[in-house]
């Protein structure tokens, strides 16, 4: 981009980075209007993304925004369990009307158009990402503040259509202790930087352990690498959350939004619009 660049890319004829991005970025619903879009995502499965994006969503809505998630995790959906929604989303001639959640966290999911939630999605790379950016296009978004994007794990078709397809404001990575996970977290950060788009914080789930006894806290996964990976690429927010029943039992039975705690207390005091 030109130093002397006025955003108005229709006007230009450089061909920048920048206008590069921008010439696969798809319009919104004509009827949708969303402030802020954060990414977040992994660099491997099962380390806590779907359930940081609850407790963001959570927590913002908590806090007087109105929040939305768009679950891209086309093949592996569990955003609708966690809040206990059982209803199908409909649309009208304009579009296709997410779900609110207890609270009035909007949602869209691939499980809110299956007949059935345990019928499996056989589909191709191409057809997946394809929905995902359904999900943006076709789906009547109104006034939101926050939408939290559940990526699909690694730097694969959805998340690099996502990036190139969707505004994203930023991205939250989420990992856990293990040096393997630490390693492939730096993969998740490259393909970001290399999409130029903000980190705006690392989650390490599971981090910890407190025993219920003596109150005293154990590393069961092995000494957290956090700040070491955040210094490295120059990170400055970071949060942790430690191993925790109750928030599994809570999702299990589709009632996060009846978690006690403020978790991601540094994560969510950074997000402004």
């Amino acid at each position: 981009m030109s130093e002397t660049c006025n955003n108005k890319c229709s006007e230009c004829k450089l061909d920048c980075d920048q206008r590069k991005k921008d010439d696969f970025l798809e319009a919104p619903h004509k009827l949708s209007r969303i402030k802020k879009v954060i990414g977040v995502v992994s660099g491997k499965g099962g380390v806590g993304k779907s359930l940081v994006t609850s407790l963001l969503s959570v927590n913002m809505q908590r806090n007087g925004y109105n929040c939305a998630i768009l679950d891209a995790d086309i093949t592996g959906p569990s955003i609708p369990k966690s809040f206990g929604i059982q209803e199908k989303a409909s649309g009208t001639d304009l579009g296709i009307l997410p779900i609110k959640s207890k609270t009035g966290i909007n949602i869209m999911s691939i499980n809110l158009l299956l007949q059935d939630d345990t019928d499996p999605v056989v589909w191709r790379g191409p057809i997946i990402a394809g929905t995902v950016k359904q999900f943006w296009t076709n789906v009547i978004w109104d006034n939101i503040d926050f939408m939290f994007v559940d990526m699909p794990p690694g730097t694969g078709d959805v998340p690099l259509t996502v990036f190139q397809s969707i505004p994203v404001d930023g991205i939250i990575i989420v990992t856990s202790p293990q040096e393997l996970v630490s390693m492939i977290v730096e993969k998740a950060v490259k393909m970001a930087k290399m999409m130029n788009i903000p980190i705006l914080g690392l989650v390490e789930n599971m981090s910890y352990a407190i025993c219920p006894d003596c109150g005293k806290t154990f590393s069961l996964f092995g000494e957290s690498r956090l700040e070491e990976t955040a210094k490295q690429f120059g990170i400055s927010v970071i949060d942790k959350l430690p191993i925790n029943p109750t928030l599994s039992k809570l999702c299990d039975s589709g009632t996060i939004e009846l978690c006690e705690d403020n978790l991601l207390n540094n994560i969510v005091s950074s997000l402004k619009l």
